[in-house]
């Protein structure tokens, strides 16, 4: 162990952090009955600058600091370098980020100083916070059946162990089954997963809760006990037979989801053709019957007595389950917060999701480009009548990468819009298509090949930001910058497409009071360890998988699903799962400091 017995605490409060939540004042009170600190200071005691770090270090005669707080690790450069300035070991920095330790958000100050007398001791935290055990009920719930969530409940369910995969839509499939290819191999997205949802809803070991959501959680890691919430189809998925007889008849109509609101759906509906389960379901907001008493076309259509039940209520199922995972996914940006891109606004201005179904040869149109049109009824759909663009832009970072809005990057952005380039060019081969981008992030694997090819296939990139989108002459106006050239831009367009970003589920915050799980500033979930530990939560019991995590792509996503999987069969394997880091306390992990130190 190094020597601590000149080691100086610097409490760090990040200034664009708000809220914080920890309360630095007890946590100076507290580093001052810690044995071997010699000095403390808070962020606000003095102007951190090298000038007086150096007075203090000399002064003082620290060979070893510790930088605690929200981002510690963004003034460590500072405090390195100050180290060697005064000719110490700048290797003696060491950084205590409360964030990474699912406090961020969190009022919990027994971690947090936990987390420094760790530090002070230079004891790894992850050695002494050792939760103890208890048994394991081998059934586990998966909540989210989305690519994550399917891949995870099947690799459970094929180590022969009960699964209850919960989704709150009609079908499984989540946003992965509305894509017509996946980047960078442009391979079918519905040939790789349609057969994952074929095979849960096949598995005996899976029971498939669609259409339901889970609205409490009790009991203990290991033991827990979940309420679900099964919505009211009207439908009986047992004996319907998918004829669409129903649907036919039915006279009310909605945007269809699935499709992204590009084509309208019945009030009966399935939610599109390979659907898992494939069987129908009411829209209870648009059913003329639900509304106002009257209708009945679909009972009075449908060939199978009793099959469906309009006065169908809500119910709740209780079920018992030892571990579970969250694969919720994400949300996607809404294009016309961003007013300027004339989104919802000039008809045709899409948003990514839209122009997926758009390119889809499932899709409203075929999978044929097409202009957005009304119907009779006033209704803005793709139709194959409207004629087709031209000249195509896609820009992108559309509410990401943007302090306004969401200052992450979104990560797929960059690749799907490349795949929209070449599907564009692939349907219409005389079109212009122009990729308007602030960098280009082709991070994974065959992803800066992928946008070789794309720039080889004669699409025109231009770098910098969009700045505004008019319409003029029945044409969209682009006005931006071209940063290589230095200039600022004007192009005349077709069709503008946004390649929005994505943002956290707009149940995290419920699903973390309800699970006992920390969310981050932006209000993704947050991990145990981002590096070692991606998929794990400090709540024992309780993983997570996917896109709810954070933004991140189809493979990694799958990935995450088998990883989590692999720590549930694990806990099924040994017949006991951790209580979880959340239920150590600061005396034990103290105590366990003490036992160390006298071994070393």
């Amino acid at each position: 162990m190094k020597n601590t017995e000149q080691t100086g605490v610097f409490l760090y409060k990040h200034p664009e952090l708000i809220p914080d939540p920890l309360d630095y004042n007890e946590l100076y009170s507290y580093l001052k009955g810690v044995a071997n600190v010699s000095n403390i200071w808070s962020y606000n005691d003095f102007p951190w600058n090298e000038e007086n770090i150096i007075k203090k270090i000399e002064t003082h005669n620290l060979n070893r600091l510790i930088i605690a707080g929200m981002m510690a690790g963004t003034v460590k450069t500072l405090f390195s370098k100050v180290m060697a300035m005064t000719g110490k070991d700048p290797d003696n920095v060491t950084i205590v980020s409360f964030n990474d330790y699912g406090l961020s958000l969190t009022n919990d100050m027994d971690r947090a100083k936990a987390l420094l007398a760790c530090a002070v001791s230079d004891i790894p935290f992850e050695i002494v916070a050792i939760a103890d055990d208890s048994p394991v009920n081998p059934a586990t719930l998966v909540i989210g059946g989305g690519i994550a969530g399917i891949q995870a409940s099947l690799e459970i369910a094929n180590g022969n162990s009960l699964v209850y995969l919960v989704e709150k839509t009609g079908t499984i499939g989540g946003k992965m089954a509305t894509f017509d290819k996946t980047f960078p191999t442009l391979d079918c997205a519905a040939c790789i997963l349609t057969p994952k949802m074929v095979e849960v809803n096949q598995n005996p070991n899976i029971r498939l809760m669609s259409y339901c959501e889970v609205i409490e959680v009790n009991g203990t890691p290991g033991n827990f006990n979940v309420v679900v919430r099964q919505k009211a189809r009207k439908v009986n998925v047992a004996t319907c037979i998918g004829c669409g007889t129903c649907a036919e008849k039915c006279p009310a109509q909605a945007p269809s989801e699935f499709d992204a609101g590009t084509t309208m759906r019945k009030a009966i509906y399935i939610p599109f053709p390979q659907a898992v389960p494939n069987k129908y379901l009411i829209d209870a907001e648009s059913c003329i019957y639900i509304k106002n008493g009257k209708c009945k076309a679909c009972v009075k259509a449908c060939p199978v007595p009793d099959c469906i039940n309009l006065d169908e209520q809500d119910q709740d199922i209780t079920i018992n389950v030892g571990n579970i995972i969250v694969a919720t996914g994400y949300k996607p940006f809404e294009a016309s917060r961003m007013e300027q891109f004339g989104y919802g606004k000039f008809k045709n201005v899409l948003n990514s999701l839209e122009f997926e179904r758009l390119l889809n040869a499932s899709g409203p149109t075929g999978g044929n480009i097409q202009y957005r049109s009304q119907d009779k009824k006033g209704n803005w759909i793709f139709n194959n009548e409207s004629g087709k663009p031209e000249k195509i832009a896609i820009i992108h970072c559309v509410g990401s990468r943007d302090k306004n809005y969401n200052k992450y990057c979104s990560r797929v952005c960059c690749m799907y819009s490349l795949k929209f380039s070449h599907l564009v060019l692939e349907k219409l081969p005389e079109a212009e298509v122009f990729e308007y981008f602030i960098d280009m992030r082709a991070f994974g694997k065959g992803y800066e090949e992928f946008y070789e090819r794309i720039k080889e296939e004669g699409v025109s990139m231009i770098r910098g930001k969009t700045a505004k989108v008019e319409e003029k002459g029945g044409k969209l106006l682009l006005r931006g910058e071209d940063i290589l050239q230095g200039t600022l831009i004007a192009n005349y367009v077709d069709m503008v497409v946004l390649s929005i970003g994505l943002e956290p589920g707009e149940d995290n915050l419920k699903l973390s009071k309800m699970l006992g799980i920390p969310v981050t500033e932006c209000g993704w979930f947050e991990e145990a360890n981002y590096n070692v530990d991606p998929t794990g939560t400090f709540r024992g019991g309780i993983s997570m998988a996917g896109a709810c995590q954070g933004p991140k792509d189809i493979p990694d996503s799958v990935a995450q699903g088998s990883a989590a999987a692999a720590r549930v069969i694990q806990s099924i394997l040994r017949g006991k799962v951790s209580n979880g880091l959340s239920t150590i306390s600061l005396s034990a992990v103290e105590s366990r400091i003490k036992e160390l130190t006298l071994i070393q």
